[in-house]
């Protein structure tokens, strides 16, 4: 959500936004409601005024007097009644418009269609060379008896899945390794909802247009949450926070949800793709200063970047494009790992910057020094998201004998455990 006075002022910014971003929107539709709203607030504040300077009158008239005049007063109120519904009916409907209005785009955005058009900043590592034929994740998992799909599919349906044994083990090491990771860095690990209410996902952005990808726990009117960006950046919803707070960092440890609707036939083999993962995720609260937000943005992509070498993962850095961005984005890099089995580079990790247009949404606010009430700024970057991350992770360390050694990094969470071996 934008500052209305900014969306009257830069009508043909955000048209070109939504054009680029490749989302609905015409400024138009949202500035006649506008206009027509202010007008009609306009006419009823003078009635109002009128039918309050008409019962002040009521009292000092004549018998004679005062039935015509409470005649009158009584279709003024009629009329400020009919007009007070027109007026709920267009707030509601500005209401909705405003929550279509993209943020416009940092001037180093990329302009293109799809991820194709996606631009690589940076590449890490080098790729396996293997001295013997490769196996899949899923093969290794299957051989190891770490992953069961059929099982999974067989009790959840299709993209569903156990991890079990040293599966289970190195996820939960993974994790915990990525947690001490971050509060070892300052964040404030925290333990969160994992269904929230509507004002929430459309707080973050994840609604309107997300609500066919969120799971709903329809009798309690609640949504299963995609990423804990969702409770950690709407934990201090409706507040005026402490400028001296900032910057305020948290994480957290949570299973996440995904109907991955529109996905039928995509991505169907394997741990790629599927409706119920693990991530930790890091949210940056700031005060409102776009050279300091691409400060905070480089210093959360730097930390993904530094967890996933620590793994040695080759990886590459893209600067996402304006039709692979999101609403409220206004910058977004990608971390794509390298996948064996699918001979790629593979998004892993997603690092958003979004000035104030979450915490406009969320009433997120502070006062400046100068005592001025402000928006906050927010960013978010995922760290680790599992079992994606468990591709490259059980790929990459395969050996000639069908085992998996366990990253350097990770052998303290194993409880003595170094390789993976066939049972």
């Amino acid at each position: 959500m934008l500052d209305i006075k900014f969306i009257r002022e830069n009508a043909e910014l955000l048209n070109k936004t939504a054009i680029d971003k490749k989302i609905k929107f015409d400024a138009k539709d949202l500035l006649d409601i506008d206009k027509a709203k202010n007008s009609l607030q306009e006419e009823l504040d003078v009635l109002r005024a009128q039918l309050n300077e008409g019962n002040k009158q009521i009292r000092t008239l004549s018998n004679e007097e005062r039935p015509a005049h409470i005649v009158k007063m009584k279709a003024v109120s009629e009329k400020v009644k009919a007009m007070d519904e027109k007026a709920r009916e267009l707030k509601s409907a500005f209401n909705i418009e405003m929550l279509k209005v993209p943020s416009p785009l940092h001037e180093t955005t990329p302009i293109g269609n799809t991820d194709e058009d996606n631009v690589v900043v940076s590449t890490w590592g080098e790729l396996p060379k293997f001295d013997f034929e490769p196996k899949s994740h899923m093969t290794l998992g299957d051989e190891l008896d770490i992953i069961d799909v059929e099982r999974g599919v067989k009790l959840s349906g299709a993209r569903s899945y156990f991890l079990k044994n040293e599966g289970t083990l190195l996820e939960i090491a993974l994790m915990r390794y990525a947690l001490d990771f971050l509060v070892k860095r300052g964040f404030t690990p925290m333990t969160v909802p994992q269904f929230v209410k509507s004002h929430a996902m459309t707080g973050t952005g994840y609604f309107p247009g997300g609500e066919d990808q969120t799971y709903k726990l329809g009798e309690d009117d609640l949504y299963m949450i995609g990423t804990a960006e969702v409770p950690l950046a709407s934990y201090h919803y409706d507040e005026i926070l402490d400028q001296k707070q900032f910057p305020i960092k948290l994480t957290a440890w949570s299973d996440c949800f995904r109907r991955e609707a529109g996905t039928y036939g995509k991505d169907t083999h394997g741990l790629y793709r599927i409706h119920q993962f693990q991530k930790v995720e890091q949210v940056y609260i700031m005060e409102n200063d776009e050279e300091a937000s691409l400060k905070a943005h480089q210093y959360l992509l730097d930390n993904a970047v530094d967890f996933v070498k620590s793994l040695g993962i080759p990886h590459q850095i893209t600067d996402v494009c304006s039709g692979d961005i999101g609403q409220g984005q206004v910058k977004k890099f990608d971390i794509n790992s390298w996948m064996p089995s699918r001979n790629a580079y593979c998004e892993t990790h997603s690092c958003s910057m979004f000035y104030e247009f979450q915490a406009r949404r969320l009433k997120m606010r502070y006062r400046d020094e100068n005592g001025k009430m402000k928006f906050c700024h927010t960013l978010n970057n995922t760290l680790i998201a599992s079992p994606r991350v468990l591709i490259p992770v059980l790929e990459l360390n395969q050996t000639k004998e069908g085992t998996i050694k366990i990253p350097e990094v990770l052998l303290p969470y194993m409880h003595g455990i170094t390789e993976i071996k066939p049972k």
